[in-house]
């Protein structure tokens, strides 16, 4: 058969971290081992029977059985539109600072394109969510990295942009809160990331999918838009996955600048045909009526969290107690790299947990455990890794 070269764009990207945990995974499983995996980030609790209720009823409906418009249903931007302005204190127009999204990973890795060309530089915060680089890689872009460390909060450091790399940065990407670390951001941080990105008409991306995944009322986590001035330069990424336990059916949104909520759409226009429409009608019921059901769920998580916090801590695992999102990120023992304890752990307890430095180099010496599984089992698997410890 004949083999064809894939594009540079793929030969580029760096090497796949997790083949190796992959293959031992393989590798353990056919030993018969029961396999715990705390690696992924996918909500194991189901979606709330209301939402899918409200899918099969609008599943039904002819009308939803066409082509959608591309940037999505005006009734579920304004549903948007209605909930930031209840959750954030934010007032957004449906018709032009919201844009539907196939899940919010569609749009991030989207987005580049309509505002970065070849040679242009992109900031990006690593440990982070690998579609960043990814996205800039793929259209050409230059990637200048301001690595999140444990001594500044898991904050990049504004100040180490030179004035030259401001002129040049296309747009800067933030997380928060943030995935790998866990680490929130406080309004002063933002208010000067704007102020900054304004100096210097610097696009600011938000992803902000974990900010329902809070632990305590008085941390609820900010949206960049209720930063003065933040309208100018930003757009904000969110999703109904995390929120309401949908990851499986593609459902997000972007919010923000007009001009740039625009720009994502011309590339919609021409990539994609827009969410299906009943999904569409079950995420209106979810902005509208889910927070009861994510109010529990964030009661699940955080007996998860202390449950997992405090064996860590008994077994002298290092690993700050988030106030959101559903990660731990924790140090792996004094003299062992993240890779070589993940695939360890893996290999003598069938515990998938994943390794820092595969959310880029600054995570070297870091792991992360993703709390989806029931108490019982995070128990379980962390009571295996404490006997290899």
């Amino acid at each position: 058969m004949t083999a064809f070269p894939m594009a540079d764009r793929l030969a580029a990207l760096p090497p796949y971290l997790f083949a190796e945990i992959d293959r031992v995974k393989a590798e353990v499983r056919a030993r018969g081992v029961d396999i715990i995996s705390l690696g992924i980030g996918d909500p194991d609790m189901p979606t709330p029977d209301f939402i899918v209720e409200a899918l099969c009823e609008a599943a039904k409906k002819p009308a939803n059985h066409q082509y959608p418009d591309y940037v999505g249903l005006l009734a579920f931007r304004a549903a948007v539109a209605d909930w930031y302005k209840a959750r954030f204190g934010v007032s957004l127009d449906p018709a032009s600072e919201v844009v539907s999204l196939i899940g919010s990973k569609e749009g991030i890795a989207h987005f580049p394109l309509a505002y970065v060309n070849p040679g242009d530089l992109v900031l990006v915060c690593p440990p982070n969510y690998p579609v960043y680089p990814v996205a800039t890689g793929f259209c050409g872009g230059e990637v200048k990295t301001l690595p999140l460390l444990e001594q500044n909060d898991f904050l990049p450091d504004l100040d180490a942009v030179t004035d030259a790399e401001w002129a040049r940065a296309k747009m800067i990407f933030v997380n928060y809160p943030n995935n790998p670390t866990a680490a929130t951001a406080p309004r002063s941080f933002y208010e000067k990331l704007v102020a900054k990105a304004r100096e210097t008409n610097t696009i600011v991306v938000s992803d902000a999918a974990y900010t329902e995944m809070y632990y305590d009322p008085s941390d609820k986590p900010l949206s960049i838009l209720e930063i003065e001035g933040a309208r100018d330069v930003a757009i904000e990424f969110h999703s109904l996955s995390k929120t309401y336990n949908m990851t499986g059916w593609r459902i997000g949104m972007a919010v923000g600048n007009a001009g740039l909520v625009k720009g994502l759409g011309k590339i919609k226009e021409n990539v994609d045909s827009g969410i299906f429409q009943a999904v569409q009608e079950a995420g209106i019921a979810a902005l509208r009526h889910g927070e009861p059901h994510a109010a529990k769920f964030r009661d699940v998580y955080k007996e998860r969290r202390d449950v997992a916090v405090a064996a860590l801590a008994k077994m002298g695992i290092a690993c700050r107690t988030p106030k959101a999102s559903f990660y731990l990120w924790c140090k792996v023992p004094a003299g062992q790299t993240s890779a070589a304890f993940v695939t360890r752990v893996l290999q003598e307890t069938g515990v998938v947990v994943t390794p820092g430095n595969g959310f880029g180099a600054p995570g070297e010496g870091y792991f992360r455990i993703a709390m989806t599984v029931p108490v019982a089992r995070l128990e379980e698997a962390l009571s295996r890794i404490a006997g290899k410890l």
